[in-house]
């Protein structure tokens, strides 16, 4: 069994850039984004995925992605936010704030484009950034941390495979 379930998550779906939000951090999701991450986020339910606590970007978006997450998993996990998941953060920021959390086995993180796939893909050692859609999410697991080789790649399901699902 792996030592750390690492779950990437981009937001689900956000209000458009523009004169509405002139601060994009402010930006939520759409009814129709949490309408579809709801769903989404069931899917995990029915696979039964667990999950001990949800790491997010400080951003509204993601903020109200990983609540929904955290409510729609049997495990309710905590959710507590993170400037290394902003869209100014780093990989490295984020394997230190892992580093804080490390006795949890199932850690999600809700982040942004294109760091979230930048992330998966340094992870896993993939030469090139994975594509998340919105509301997209992969479990990537590690025998060892922090992390010191890659990681394996359990799943990605894009956000259409997860709402039939759920």
């Amino acid at each position: 069994m792996a030592v750390l379930e690492l779950y990437l998550v981009r937001h689900a779906i956000a209000a458009d850039r523009g004169s509405d939000y002139p601060d994009d951090s402010k930006r939520p999701l759409t009814n129709a984004g949490i309408s579809r991450f709801r769903k989404e986020a069931k899917a995990l339910a029915t696979l039964e995925v667990g999950i001990e606590l949800v790491i997010s970007s400080p951003l509204t978006r993601a903020k109200q992605t990983a609540e929904i997450l955290a409510q729609a998993v049997t495990s309710r996990p905590s959710v507590t936010v993170s400037d290394s998941l902003a869209p100014a953060g780093t990989p490295a920021a984020v394997f230190q704030e892992l580093a804080k959390h490390m006795r949890k086995g199932q850690v999600a993180l809700v982040g942004h484009e294109p760091n979230i796939g930048e992330l998966a893909a340094r992870l896993i050692g993939a030469r090139t950034p994975i594509e998340f859609k919105k509301g997209a999410i992969c479990r990537i697991d590690f025998d060892i941390f922090p992390p010191k080789g890659l990681g394996v790649l359990r799943w990605f399901a894009t956000p259409r495979m997860l709402r039939k699902i759920g």
